[in-house]
């Protein structure tokens, strides 16, 4: 296929969020807890929030205003300091030649903690982290600036995350090639035409 150029998401993409978001999230779950102005399940909120941009998990369960101010009175100022780890197969695809850039959403800070603590900040020509609070761009619009920044043909291009929801259908939309990286088997009921459960299937793609 000739990809030159792979575009990665971070969370549940290089490393489980679940990994970390017991300590993570802690002070946060209990903002959320505490307060109980928010519509439907703690728990379907705590797992949301581990693969899902926060405003968006804030606006899907109705938070009330005082404690979306809360949260993000916790949020801004996070990060984490302790060791991470990539899942393993990630050793793979940061030994593949083609050039690589990380597209990835939440804030900044903590963000840029996760990418230090992982040792993969090498691995990228660029690292685009989409702050909510900073812009109004989604990952469609990083995507098309990229093309445009690089001088980078569409078909020469492969977008590798695990939301089909987000960076999948930001390309797809672009008319990017992509694949679902499935590690922690959450589209069961898709088939295998472009999804992948280990980086040592992305070769198939390139």
């Amino acid at each position: 296929m000739n990809k030159t150029v792979l575009i990665f998401d971070l969370d549940n993409t290089i490393y489980p969020v679940s990994s970390i978001a017991e300590k993570l999230f802690e002070k946060l779950y209990a903002v959320i807890e505490n307060s109980g102005e928010y519509k439907g399940d703690l728990e379907a909120i705590k797992l949301e929030i581990q693969r899902t941009p926060f405003q968006k998990v804030a606006n899907t369960f109705s938070f009330s205003e005082q404690l979306l101010k809360e949260c993000m009175e916790v949020h801004i100022n996070l990060t984490y300091d302790d060791p991470m780890q990539y899942f393993p197969d990630y050793e793979i695809a940061r030994k593949l030649p083609q050039t690589k850039f990380l597209v990835t959403s939440g804030f900044s800070k903590l963000q840029h903690s996760k990418i230090d603590n992982l040792g993969i900040r090498s691995d990228f020509e660029e690292i685009i982290i989409l702050d909510l609070q900073q812009s109004n761009d989604t990952k469609k619009d990083i995507f098309r600036q990229l093309l445009e920044k690089y001088n980078l043909p569409k078909e020469e291009v492969l977008i590798v995350g695990d939301d089909i929801k987000s960076e999948i259908q930001a390309g797809k939309e672009l008319g990017i090639d992509t694949v679902i990286y499935d590690r922690l088997e959450k589209y069961t009921e898709l088939d295998n035409s472009n999804k992948i459960e280990n980086f040592a299937e992305l070769v198939m793609f390139l």
